[in-house]
């Protein structure tokens, strides 16, 4: 493990002892390898001094592929902007004081699945963390598992009603607003639920004779602040905190400079 890793496990072994017993992760801690499936696709114009590794790759027969994906992502990026510029203005700042910064960043669709027949009950789809991004934007899945955390460690069963969609905060929007606004902590859990869910799928088949996908597919946009926005406490932000504290504890660097210190404590690029 790098020290950057070694530390962050540090600090949310921490956390997670801290949390009340009834409300702790069911995800194991220290983490372990999440059993799932996830196809990264790019999404708006990228800059041309950053580049990224996810290729438009097309799966073969689905000629409709780039069409659909393009056309939900752009969907669920405009839904992410509206919801920044709705924050914005709450927080008393410009109407465009997010999404300007959004303009040209490495925004990604990330369609992940997760099989659960192979599967069973306790299994973790994706272990207690938050988001390394700016903000997360989520559909919603046909099958339960998603849990997430209040500000006062409360642990909720997430349901998105129909038509709707979840907007969580990553670890840019804490560093942004000084840290009035907090990272999202999540875990998405194979559960008594998601098996009964499994298991009426099973018994609806067996009576209609129509074949459905035991897989909990969920739809996901990484939304991001361009590679070089500043991603230190806005000024105005400073007022809601000792200023020294927040400037100490969200130092000045770049959104790309942020995403790579992300990816190396979770050992996912090179040093």
């Amino acid at each position: 493990m790098t020290p950057e890793s070694i530390e962050k496990a540090r600090d949310h072994s921490l956390l997670v002892q801290s949390i009340p017993e009834s409300e702790k992760p069911m995800s194991p801690f220290p983490p372990e390898f999440d059993a799932k499936w996830r196809f990264f696709w790019p999404l708006g114009e990228r800059v041309k001094e950053i580049r990224d590794d996810f290729p438009k790759t097309i799966p073969e027969g689905r000629p409709e592929w780039e069409e659909k994906m393009d056309g939900w992502g752009n969907l669920m990026i405009d839904a992410a902007e509206i919801a920044c510029e709705m924050c914005a203005v709450g927080l008393g700042l410009p109407k465009d004081t997010f999404t300007e910064r959004m303009k040209l960043a490495s925004h990604l669709l990330a369609p992940t699945a997760s099989d659960l027949v192979k599967n069973d009950v306790g299994t973790a789809f994706a272990g207690f963390h938050y988001d390394l991004n700016f903000l997360t934007c989520h559909g919603k899945s046909r099958y339960p598992g998603l849990f997430i955390w209040l500000r006062n460690w409360k642990k909720m069963a997430c349901k998105i009603p129909e038509g709707c969609l979840l907007m969580q905060s990553g670890i840019m929007f804490e560093s942004i607003t000084g840290g009035y606004i907090l990272a999202g902590y999540h875990e998405v859990i194979y559960t008594q639920a998601c098996k009964d869910k499994v298991e009426e799928v099973k018994r609806e088949m067996e009576a209609t004779g129509k074949k459905r996908v035991l897989w909990r597919i969920s739809s996901t946009m990484f939304s991001h602040l361009r590679h070089n926005v500043n991603i230190a406490p806005l000024p105005e932000m400073l007022e809601y905190y000792n200023g020294d504290e927040a400037n100490a504890k969200y130092p000045a660097m770049s959104a790309h400079e942020k995403l790579f210190e992300e990816l190396r404590a979770v050992n996912l690029c090179p040093k």
